[in-house]
């Protein structure tokens, strides 16, 4: 099975990429949904996480507010890192999983990682081929802003992000997503093709 990482940064496009190329065949992994399910009551980092950054964190129903967590974490690198000290062995385990699952059922198959700190984390030389959603930083800005958070809420992810440029020189392949969705998805086709022929 032929295991590719697909990563980019806020609002880049990564996850449209993702679903196109679920789309098209391949098997589509979340690590921000893998994240959220270990943060979650029952999940494998639920009690860490409250521990470390207190009950305040929670909503009534005893959910983790990932709202209240942002605002912590994407303010002080420090929490921030501690936070993906806690939560991202969970979730590489359960990638690591589901891959193996996937590649029983489906050797042939591919299998898509979308993950936004891939590089950051070195978690990029997991995966036989790495995909990079590409944009223009004030594009990354704009559609973060349509997403309902606040420029100082987007520049601050951001500053926790390593730039896309720099991201580039990481990627066997790169989807500028600057365009259109219908030039988007015209090269997410391209890669497809590519990809398939290198599973083979």
């Amino acid at each position: 099975m032929l295991r590719v990482g697909l990563t980019g940064g806020l609002a880049s496009g990564k996850s449209f990429v993702g679903r196109a190329l679920a789309d098209l065949g391949c098997h589509l992994i979340q690590a921000d949904e893998l994240g959220r399910q270990a943060i979650q009551p029952g999940g494998e980092a639920y009690e860490a996480v409250v521990a470390e950054f207190g009950p305040a964190l929670l909503d009534p129903d005893g959910t983790v507010n990932r709202g209240k967590l942002a605002e912590i974490v994407f303010n002080d690198a420090a929490r921030l890192a501690r936070l993906n000290a806690l939560v991202h062995p969970t979730v590489i385990r359960r990638e690591e999983e589901l891959m193996a699952e996937l590649a029983r059922r489906h050797p042939d198959g591919i299998v898509v990682v979308e993950a936004a700190i891939l590089i950051e984390t070195g978690s990029y030389r997991r995966f036989d081929r790495i995909v990079l959603a590409w944009c223009r930083p004030e594009q990354q800005i704009e559609r973060a802003l349509e997403r309902g958070l606040s420029r100082e809420q987007a520049l601050a992810r951001l500053r926790q992000q390593l730039p896309l440029d720099e991201k580039r020189k990481y990627a066997h392949y790169v989807i500028d997503t600057s365009g259109s969705r219908e030039e988007t998805l015209r090269q997410v086709r391209e890669l497809y093709h590519c990809l398939r022929e290198m599973a083979r």
